[in-house]
């Protein structure tokens, strides 16, 4: 789902919000994304279901697959889809341990090569309990 346009300058492609029902980030008065013209950028994807639980307490891939599932539905409610990505970056609290547990989930949602990639250690993410959190920016045509 998207919202109405928003106002661009003249000349400016208008930026579109993009939602969901429910909209598990309307409370924090953040987009899950924006469409500006045929790019879609989205907000970091956590581990969370639809109520803004988390998902998977102390199990990555549990939580990488649940991220990339809050990924799919953005991008697919902006008119786009996993296979459009671009440019992926990954945010982790272990990249020691959870590089080779995510690098198997990536490959069950994209194909080798097709897209580029960053992977991230960070010290925290917004919930201690988020092990994963992913944006990205994809095309609709």
């Amino acid at each position: 789902m998207t919202d109405a346009p928003q106002g661009a300058p003249h000349g400016a492609p208008q930026r579109v919000r993009v939602t969901a029902d429910p909209d598990w980030y309307d409370p924090a008065g953040i987009a899950l994304g924006i469409r500006v013209g045929n790019l879609v950028f989205t907000s970091g994807q956590a581990p969370i279901d639809e109520q803004g639980a988390t998902v998977g307490a102390d199990d990555f891939e549990a939580q990488a697959r649940q991220a990339l599932a809050n990924l799919a539905l953005v991008l697919k409610n902006a008119g786009s889809g996993l296979d459009r990505v671009v440019k992926a970056t990954v945010f982790v609290t272990d990249i020691a341990r959870q590089q080779d547990p995510f690098a198997r989930v990536r490959a069950e949602h994209f194909a080798p090569h097709s897209l580029a990639e960053s992977f991230v250690e960070v010290s925290s993410l917004a919930h201690p309990d988020w092990l994963i959190e992913i944006e990205a920016i994809a095309v609709t045509s």
